[in-house]
């Protein structure tokens, strides 16, 4: 009697499942004859009739790779009034790149200059204050740090640069407008472009463009390669609004990989010091028209424009005339062999050595070519 109790009580409950489940219309394809189907989500099934073209796939591989490690980067800043002498608060916006599990995150130095406070949002939502760790004005580099959870933190990894095609796709991703996670698409555009740097005189040679689209708040952030490799940090748009017009560019990552180290370490880019103030381009090479007193240059011998006094009287008066002598100075026009004509090309090869290395100037002095070598100390 109990036996023949349950199983009716389990044919009931049995018979209740199956009405519950064609009426779900998870058995539909049983009640017409046909094998029952797997149960799947509503998103499921629209997945499952979406069919996704290769370049998609690529797409979607980049930035579910990439995506959980770049960071959206809020600053403070306070500044003062100059008429009033008030303080004026300031907010600004940018995005970074996870470097390790450490905490490290690479992005602009125009994003945290000036910043009090810097704030850092990961993918994951979680945000921490953030330390300046080292900064470099004149490549728009910063490195900072947050104290999360390594299980939070997903490294980007990074490529190289020294090989880019123009044509080939580049993939930027940033919070635009503050829009976390946003992943936009283009072309590498052009390559070795120059940019004015953040420092008065300096130029950032190498440069890549990109049609990708930026805006306000993608600065920071990686270019990548369809590896999802970073072959960039974002930096600057050409652009009279402020807003994208498919002319962007990036600090190439080889630049990026030699300065890291230094930021890291010592706080700053460790620049060869060489002594030369000032140069002059005239059409025979660079003119010194500036040394430093006791710096390498003037070490080495070399002799930049001279300070010529004359001294007059009328009188009770004395009168003290000076010009410049710039037929006394050195004109450059080689470093290690290698011919130089403008200043640019003189940061550039300058920009090759470290402190500690030797290296040797091709000077012309009164018509003739002469050699100088330099020790070059630290900036």
């Amino acid at each position: 009697m109990l036996i023949r109790l349950f199983e009716s009580k389990l044919a009931r409950s049995t018979a209740v499942l199956l009405a519950a489940a064609i009426g779900l219309g998870l058995l539909a394809g049983a009640a017409n004859g046909q094998p029952a189907a797997a149960p799947t989500s509503a998103y499921q099934q629209r997945q499952a009739t979406v069919t996704l073209t290769p370049e998609e796939q690529a797409n979607i591989r980049v930035y579910e790779v990439v995506s959980r490690g770049v960071a959206n980067i809020t600053t403070s800043t306070v500044k003062y009034d100059r008429m009033m002498g008030l303080p004026i608060g300031g907010q600004g916006a940018g995005s970074g790149s996870v470097l390790d599990k450490q905490g490290h995150i690479l992005t602009n130095y125009h994003v945290i200059e000036d910043a009090q406070k810097i704030d850092v949002t990961l993918a994951s939502g979680a945000s921490y204050p953030a330390e300046l760790v080292g900064a470099d004005a004149e490549y728009d580099m910063a490195v900072i740090k947050i104290n999360a959870p390594p299980e939070e933190l997903f490294p980007v990894r990074l490529g190289r640069s020294n090989n880019l095609r123009v044509g080939q796709k580049a993939y930027a991703v940033g919070n635009p407008f503050g829009l976390e996670g946003t992943l936009t698409i283009g072309i590498v555009s052009s390559l070795n472009r120059s940019l004015p740097s953040r420092v008065s005189d300096r130029v950032i040679n190498g440069m890549i463009q990109t049609d990708a689209a930026m805006n306000p708040g993608n600065s920071g952030g990686p270019l990548l390669n369809s590896n999802a490799e970073m072959i960039g940090m974002n930096v600057a748009i050409k652009s009279r609004s402020g807003q994208n017009s498919g002319v962007g560019f990036a600090i190439p990552v080889d630049r990026v990989r030699k300065f890291l180290p230094e930021l890291i370490e010592h706080g700053k880019v460790l620049r060869a010091y060489h002594g030369i103030v000032t140069l002059d381009e005239t059409p025979n090479g660079l003119r010194l028209r500036k040394l430093s007193r006791g710096g390498p240059a003037e070490q080495a011998g070399l002799r930049g424009v001279r300070v010529v006094e004359t001294k007059r009287r009328r009188g009770p008066i004395l009168y003290i005339e000076t010009r410049l002598d710039v037929e006394y100075a050195d004109t450059i026009v080689a470093i290690n062999g290698v011919n130089v004509t403008t200043h640019t090309e003189f940061l550039e090869i300058m920009d090759r050595f470290k402190p500690g290395d030797e290296i040797t100037l091709t000077v012309l002095r009164d018509g003739q070519q002469q050699r100088a070598t330099l020790v070059l100390g630290s900036a």
